[in-house]
């Protein structure tokens, strides 16, 4: 019966093709159109105010104390600065370089000394503030400098005499004396904190405890713990009520500010910011301020591009409005005078092409996506009643989710082995996920004349990467995909969560501008995770969604963690069993984990012998989750594959796996899917985050291209629902599933792997361009490497040493 309502939903759906085809629209590509800008992961912003660019992730702002100036602390992956504003002129009158810093920024009561952290260099700066113009103080030194120390947020005693910091990395809570210009005490904390506040009375210091859910009390003399409140996950920025009674805390991964109440220590209520008060997580509320007479809170929420103004009257806090604002708000500030607001996006106004890709020793012109978002200062008056509900109806124009879509995505066909609903049947059983390494659509498929390529860009081509190119022409050329990382960091967790956290998206640029040596593997995994959960995501990644819903899942290299070898040795246990939680169990112990020293055909090697079992006892999970990671490449370290070695050895390894699918008894109910998990290792001319993404199944549309804008959580939206799963955040709730590169009738043709026409063992010869460069890199790791040096090495091997990128 099933097959007999597929073929003739097939038939009506090919009575229409020929008019549909000839009125679809044409394709959405990120960028601004009609006073607007579509960014690339879907989502659109017209941000409200006037506006100017301050700096790579501006983090904290700070006004003087006449309301003339505004400082900007810039936190991201340049160097870190301290922006100054003229707030009459609106223009950036001062830049004042830092070699470290990160998050903290205090005044001094006295209005004449900002205080600024030092993060990897575990200081606190001092700068003196004279006639609009910050200069070098004394910087005070909380310790030696060693790796894992990272000082973050600040507060100042309002007597003026001691100053607070925390230390997120360390977890550790200092005091300092500003008179003698030394620390006085520091103490441990039992997770990762965030900032600190000293209450209005100057008798309770609090301390946001970002990895552990509450905010801890302390005496501000002596730093002995008064006890502890709890709060949703990843308490962050904390604001104090003027009668000290309230505080207020954004709890980042979750959608709502907790209000405590410091006399009984318990949330008093919680303030729903998000869009849609049932909306699954994501809206990132990660920064507040209150009105001076307390009666109003401003909450910037990170992921939903907006500022929630609410008021917080006593016991009946409610959201009036929302404002639109740029790309991942930061920070949040009235004015002194109470006329206006000003509003920090982390990531700016729009997204941008990098057609000439990342450029060693170059800042800006380096065209590497870590240095193309540049955050904005926005400043705009505190809205009347009319201005705000005109903000709001523009906010719920441009949000993407609906609570509908929680179910049923948006505008899905009536028929399509896609569910047009969660739990509905699909004719496909079984999913395979392919995850790779760090490349652009015109770097590997920019020479493909069906599609939108510059082939002037494309180093690994058809020659190169063969199964690429053949499964891009036999199945579906996606030319219009975006990523919804910036890089490996994000994009571990975007590509298995759909979701970022605010730790994430605001400790990857530190640790990529090297600013920081410790480093918090990608995600939470996927090869170590010193921090535990503190990466991840509320509701987990796709397995964990799989282990609630009674879905089997295997996980191939994804977030694996190898044995220690002296417990393997002891224990006789396979070398990488490992795993972080939730996927315990449910891990091949023999697939390598991340390790650029080992071929990607020996994984397939691997996943091979396992899948041949499951031929034989029908036990093939329903998901499988691939890491194919060496796409990455080593640069030309001395004994390794080259690069194009390499990509080339890495297209052939998905090319057996595709082939051997779809050559066994699961092919006629099964998808695969493939992508990178972020596009920073190359350049493109459409947009810094377009990448390669492929499917192949006998429901997968053949020798089509489709110019639908998909993203990331697009194609994990797509597995959810073939899978019965709900959606895991707003992005992939809101996203586009897939249902242009599917269809109705099933075509059970199978595919064949091509040869590697590439030599897949050409080595790097210890003469060759960067090679001692890539030997001095720290590859354990995707993305440890300096990033545009990589790219540099990468371009002149294929390229030619003599061929500047």
């Amino acid at each position: 019966m099933m097959r007999i309502l597929w073929a003739a939903a097939a038939l009506l759906s090919a009575a229409v093709a020929a008019t549909t085809a000839a009125r679809a629209p044409a394709p959405r590509r990120p960028g601004p159109a009609n006073g607007e800008t579509l960014l690339p992961n879907g989502w659109r912003i017209a941000p409200a105010g006037k506006h100017i660019s301050v700096g790579d992730l501006p983090l904290a702002l700070v006004e003087s104390s006449d309301g003339r100036f505004l400082i900007v602390a810039n936190n991201g992956y340049a160097k870190p600065t301290l922006t100054v504003v003229d707030l009459e002129r609106l223009v950036v009158t001062q830049r004042v370089a830092l070699d470290s810093a990160w998050l903290g920024l205090a005044w001094h009561p006295d209005g004449r000394r900002l205080y600024c952290s030092g993060s990897a260099a575990n200081a606190v700066y001092e700068l003196l503030w004279e006639n609009g113009a910050l200069k070098r103080g004394v910087t005070i030194s909380l310790g030696e400098a060693r790796e894992g120390t990272f000082v973050g947020g600040l507060s100042v005693h309002p007597d003026g005499r001691r100053l607070y910091a925390v230390d997120p990395l360390g977890q550790t809570l200092s005091s300092v004396d500003l008179e003698e210009g030394r620390p006085v005490r520091t103490v441990p904390l039992a997770a990762e904190p965030y900032t600190c506040l000293v209450s209005r009375d100057g008798r309770t210091l609090y301390v946001s405890l970002w990895g552990g859910s509450k905010v801890i009390l302390f005496d501000p003399e002596t730093l002995e713990s008064r006890g502890e409140i709890a709060t949703g996950e990843h308490p962050s920025a904390l604001v104090e009520s003027p009668d000290g009674r309230r505080l207020f805390v954004a709890c980042a991964n979750t959608n709502a500010v907790w209000v405590l109440d410091t006399a009984t220590r318990r949330a008093a209520e919680q303030i729903v910011i998000s869009l849609v008060p049932g909306a699954p997580p994501g809206s990132t509320p990660n920064a507040l301020a209150l009105s001076g007479d307390g009666r109003r809170l401003l909450v910037a929420n990170a992921d939903n591009n907006t500022v929630a103004l609410a008021n917080v009257e006593e016991g009946h806090s409610r959201v009036e409005g929302f404002i639109p604002t740029g790309w991942y708000p930061t920070g949040v500030a009235f004015g002194r005078k109470g006329q206006r607001l000003f509003v920090l996006s982390g990531k700016g106004l729009a997204s941008q092409a990098n057609p000439r890709g990342p450029r060693p020793g170059v800042s800006r012109e380096t065209q590497y996506i870590g240095g193309l978002l540049t955050g904005s200062l926005s400043v705009l008056p505190v809205p009347d009643p009319q201005t705000l509900a005109r903000y709001t109806r523009t906010v719920y124009r441009l949000n993407t989710y609906r609570d509908s879509h929680r179910l049923a995505p948006a505008r899905a066909p009536r028929s399509s082995p896609i569910p047009g609903r969660v739990g509905a049947e699909s004719p496909i059983r079984h999913v395979f996920y392919i995850i790779r390494e760090n490349r652009t659509y015109d770097q590997i498929l920019g020479d493909e004349k069906a599609g939108n390529g510059d082939p002037s860009l494309c180093l690994f081509g058809d020659a190169i990467t063969p199964n690429a190119h053949a499964l891009a022409r036999e199945f579906v050329l996606l030319d219009n995909f975006y990523v919804d990382a910036e890089v490996s960091y994000d994009g571990h967790s975007f590509s298995t969560a759909a979701y970022a956290t605010d730790t994430t998206e605001k400790l990857w640029p530190q640790f990529y501008g090297r600013h920081e040596g410790k480093y918090l593997s990608e995600g939470g995994g996927p090869n170590r995770n010193p921090y535990g959960n503190i990466t991840a995501p509320s509701e987990g990644y796709i397995w964990d969604a799989c282990r609630r819903a009674g879905v089997s899942v295997r996980s191939y290299g994804e977030f694996a963690v190898p044995h220690q070898e002296s417990e393997a040795d002891s224990a006789g246990e396979p070398p990488y069993g490992g795993s972080v939680p939730g996927l315990a169990g449910r891990i091949c112990p023999d697939y390598p984990p991340y390790d650029l020293s080992i071929p990607d055909g020996r994984r397939v090697d691997v996943w091979l012998r396992e899948f041949r079992q499951f031929e034989i006892d029908g036990n093939l999970p329903r998901l499988s989750i691939l890491r194919l990671g060496n796409d990455h490449t080593a640069g030309t370290r001395p004994g390794y594959p080259t690069p194009t070695a390499m990509i080339a050895e890495n297209d052939a390894a998905l090319g057996r796996i595709v082939e051997a699918i779809s050559k066994s008894r699961y092919w006629k109910e099964s998808a695969i899917f493939v992508l990178e998990d972020d596009a920073q290792n190359g350049p493109d001319h459409v947009d810094a985050h377009r990448s390669v993404a492929l499917v192949a199944s006998p429901w997968a549309r053949r020798a089509a291209v489709d110019s639908t804008l998909y993203t990331t959580s697009g194609m994990l939206r797509t597995i959810e629902l073939i899978l019965g799963l709900a959606p895991m955040s707003q992005y992939d709730a809101a996203a586009t599933p897939m249902y242009g590169a599917f269809q109705e009738r099933p075509d059970s043709k199978t595919f064949t792997a091509r040869p590697a026409q590439a030599s897949t063992g050409e080595k790097n010869d210890a003469s060759a361009f960067g090679a001692e460069a890539s030997l001095a890199m720290d590859l354990e790791e995707a993305d440890r490497a300096p990033d545009f040096e990589l790219n540099e090495i990468i371009w002149r091997s294929v390229r030619g040493a003599q061929s500047p990128m």
